[in-house]
């Protein structure tokens, strides 16, 4: 079974990762200058460095139909600088799991596959998917809804060793940032973690950095930049989180289920 996510950041890479293992050959598609913050568990890096590996799996990053097949053929991930997804029409693939995580549909359709799935807020079951995965931190989350959509979208990060918000940390002017820290390194709140024309980008709290978007980024104010774990626990970076693998159980089950209804 031929399957393509639409986006390659952390959450995506979870579902990546469980439909991997599950024996499903996946195609991912992200921005030409990804943005991912977990890179060190996101499979966009290979975009950026050619090719990344993930909890033992491996991508690659593939431009056109040919790479794309001959990625799959060698057992890797392909994944195409390609944000309009072109490669839907071009390879067919069998299910679209659209994660972008964008909080709205930006142009997945129910027609795109036989079987296509949104995750997380955007989508409505029935008219633009036929499935939707609930994203929302708490009981619901991994579930896959069948008939209308998940939570709304509160803006409020999960919480995390106690901490929801305070551990995001976000660009603080437009520009290009400029790191200082790098994922695993151990921080305390007020450390400079990077600046952005000048003005720094500050950690809020103690922990490990789990997650900063790439030195050389052009991003927006108010961008999510970091990610700082209370928690401490440096292994954690390199693990795809408890929250991906519970969205991939849901990808996973409405697969099975509407494959063969």
């Amino acid at each position: 079974m031929l399957v393509v996510i639409k986006g390659a950041g952390d959450l995506a890479s979870g579902i990546a990762l469980r439909l991997y293992n599950a024996g499903l050959n996946i195609v991912m598609t992200d921005l030409p200058n990804p943005l991912a913050i977990r890179r060190t568990v996101s499979f966009c890096e290979a975009i950026r460095n050619g090719e990344t590996v993930v909890e033992g799996i491996k991508a690659v990053k593939a431009t056109k139909k040919e790479e794309v097949f001959e990625a799959l053929d060698s057992g890797f991930i392909p994944v195409v600088p390609d944000p309009e997804a072109n490669i839907i029409k071009a390879i067919s693939p069998d299910v679209v799991v659209d994660a972008i995580l964008a909080k709205r549909n930006t142009g997945t359709k129910i027609s795109d596959a036989e079987v296509v799935i949104g995750v997380g807020p955007g989508f409505v079951a029935g008219e633009d998917c036929h499935a939707v995965i609930e994203s929302m931190r708490g009981h619901t989350l991994g579930r896959a809804i069948y008939e209308g959509a998940a939570l709304p979208n509160t803006n409020i990060p999960g919480l995390i060793g106690g901490f929801a918000g305070e551990r995001v940390l976000r660009a603080p002017a437009d520009g290009v940032f400029k790191s200082v820290h790098s994922i695993g390194d151990v921080v305390k709140s007020g450390d400079v973690i990077g600046y952005v024309e000048g003005k720094p980008m500050l950690s809020t709290i103690d922990g490990v950095l789990r997650g900063l978007i790439a030195d050389g980024t052009p991003v927006r104010e108010g961008l999510k930049s970091g990610d700082v774990d209370p928690r401490g626990n440096t292994e954690y970076c390199t693990l795809v989180s408890d929250k991906a693998l519970a969205i991939a159980g849901g990808v996973l089950e409405a697969i099975l289920k509407l494959s063969r209804s």
